[in-house]
This record gives structure tokens, sequence and C-alpha cells, in this order.
């Protein structure tokens, strides 16, 4: 497993190891163990999700489950391509509103770890893109929000996304209060 930081504190990129032949590949794409022993500890996992998007410019996000609902989401690409999107969103953190971003596909097998206090979001950039992910904890419908997919400033790569009614009314980033604290 290849671990790679990022500039955001706590957000990793995982790449599991692919082993191919001419019928295809096998892997790994989450062994606790194997992150433990390479020093990750990440929180346990309670819930799968599987979403599928039918065309290119899809955009979810940017989304969160406040307090005590926070959830950390192990993303994967299992079709197609997605650009992904962590934003720090602990108030007090000194990267509080800075965003890290990258390509996950079927192709490269990437995984982003987005941990709890983080708002997370992606678009799709081929049709037919099926996003699968790791939770940390339960959807809870009281806590589940959004904030706005333009307000930080985010290079998504388009102009006019395909939204939900809820990602289209989302508060600006400027105009939301978090509900996350930095714990250093």
């Amino acid at each position: 497993m290849q671990i790679e930081e990022t500039a955001l504190s706590g957000v990793l990129v995982l790449t599991p190891a692919r082993f191919g032949d001419h019928r295809g590949f096998f892997s790994e794409s989450w062994n606790r163990r194997t992150l433990e022993e390479a020093g990750v500890a990440l929180p346990e996992f309670v819930q799968d999700n599987h979403s599928t998007s039918a065309k290119a410019g899809t955009l979810r996000g940017l989304h969160y489950q406040a307090p005590p609902h926070e959830q950390g989401k192990l993303v994967r690409c299992g079709r197609g391509a997605l650009y992904d999107v962590a934003v720090d969103a602990r108030r007090g953190s000194p990267s509080y509103g800075q965003w890290f971003g990258t390509e996950l596909s079927f192709d490269n097998g990437r995984q982003l770890w987005v941990p709890p206090g983080f708002l997370h979001g992606f678009v799709t950039l081929q049709d037919d893109t099926e996003v699968v992910y790791k939770c940390t904890g339960y959807y809870d419908r009281q806590a589940d929000g959004a904030v706005r997919w333009n307000s930080l400033g985010i290079d998504w790569g388009i102009t006019t996304p395909i939204l939900s009614d809820k990602d289209a009314a989302a508060p600006a980033f400027a105009d939301w209060s978090s509900p996350f604290e930095f714990r250093p």
C-alpha cells in the first residue's frame, strides 16, 4: 500500500497494490493491519456507501455530518473517474478553509481518506462513474449538511455542474457556521 500525506494534516491518499495478469487484477482495497504496520491508524468503519452518477460533470458536495454524528470517509472509484475534494472545516485549525483535491479513477486505484471535521465533495469526470466509500459514522438525516461547491475557490474543472437541489441551495462557506472544532 502506497501512503501519501497531503498538505492537509490527516488527509491521506492511499494506493493499494494491484496484482494483475491476462485475466485482470486483484487488489486489497482495505487492510487495517497493513495500514497500522505503516503507522496509520484509521477509526473503525461502520457503513459502506456506493453511488453512481450517470453523467460526467455531476457534482456532489460539499457534504458533512455535524457532531456527534460526524463521519470520516475512505473514498475510491469503482468505475470511471472523479475529482475528489476534502476541505478542512475545523474551526481553529491552521488549515481551516483550505482544500485538497485529487483524481480517483478505476484505472489509478487511488483512495482518499477524509477525516471527520472535513467537508467532502466530488465531480465526475466520466459518464457512469461509481463511487464507493467506507464511513466511520452512521448516516443521520438531522446531522446532514452541505456547503456551496463554488464558495471556496476550488478548481473543479467545470463551471455549470449537475447539482442536486440540496447542493444548489447550500450556503456559502463564508456564511456558514462550522460545527467542527480543531483538537490538536
